[in-house]
């Protein structure tokens, strides 16, 4: 991630404003804003100043030196580096164990940044248009509000939709992160969004069934959610959704697509 981005994060984690941290920082607004948008870069003793500020661990404020250009303190970031690659391995691991059932890797503002062939296989195919975008460019929060991406398949859409919507809202209260603020205000703006999930709510907590149709095909999923890392303690926070057959028929087809067999939709 680039310099700014690590630097709002933290900043939204420690519920301090762009006012706030100017001031204890000493310097303007207007230059703590250029650093945020990469208008302009940092020196190194900004950097250690502003991680000084918000209380960033040692481990972390290397990540932020990294990303603005410089050497890091005490050659940390090998060991970071070291942990990242077996936390990766680990990763393709459960999503390979998983098969050939879907799983996704998502980072904190809900990109997918990995995905295994089951998911590769039953979401790919439902996609009418065409697109042979790749999921390390789509937001799980967009394709299910947006009537053009993943939604269009959904046949419960809204107790699903409201569901994320909560989710989102109990993630800003707990972390602040404008980031999560944005995507859920995004995601309201979408058409067929009813007006009063602008209002936080409370949502009882059961299992929900997720109810997809393309064609003649229909299937029916349950997920789990797995958060590695505490919500505004890290920059790095990864969740793991996996999806598992709700019924025979996607059960079938999930282990048919795996054998390369067609599905007729």
């Amino acid at each position: 991630m680039l310099f700014g981005e690590l630097l709002r994060q933290w900043r939204s984690a420690r519920h301090l404003s762009q006012l706030g941290l100017a001031m204890e920082a000493g310097i303007s607004t207007r230059h703590l804003s250029f650093l945020e948008t990469g208008r302009s870069q940092p020196s190194r003793e900004m950097v250690q100043l502003l991680t000084g500020i918000l209380d960033v661990p040692a481990g972390e404020r290397n990540a932020l030196l990294v990303s603005a250009g410089f050497a890091p303190m005490d050659g940390a970031v090998d060991g970071r580096a070291s942990d990242l690659v077996r936390a990766e391995q680990a990763l393709r691991l459960i999503l390979k164990k998983h098969e050939p059932y879907p799983a996704l890797v998502l980072d904190g503002g809900w990109n997918i940044v990995m995905e295994n062939d089951g998911a590769k296989h039953l979401f790919g195919m439902l996609k009418r248009d065409g697109s042979e975008r790749e999921p390390a460019n789509m937001n799980v929060v967009r394709a299910v509000f947006n009537p053009r991406g993943f939604r269009q398949f959904m046949v419960n859409w809204e107790p699903i939709a409201e569901c994320h919507i909560q989710g989102l809202n109990r993630e800003i209260a707990a972390t602040g992160s404008q980031q999560i603020m944005k995507l859920r205000d995004e995601a309201l703006s979408y058409p067929g969004v009813p007006a009063r999930w602008r209002t936080p709510g409370v949502l009882a907590s059961v299992p929900m069934t997720m109810q997809l149709k393309s064609g003649d095909l229909e299937l029916s999923f349950q997920s789990t959610m797995t958060t590695l890392g505490s919500p505004g303690g890290s920059s790095l926070q990864l969740r793991i959704e996996q999806f598992f057959p709700a019924d025979s028929v996607t059960d079938e087809v999930a282990r048919s697509l795996a054998c390369g067999d067609p599905i007729v939709l």
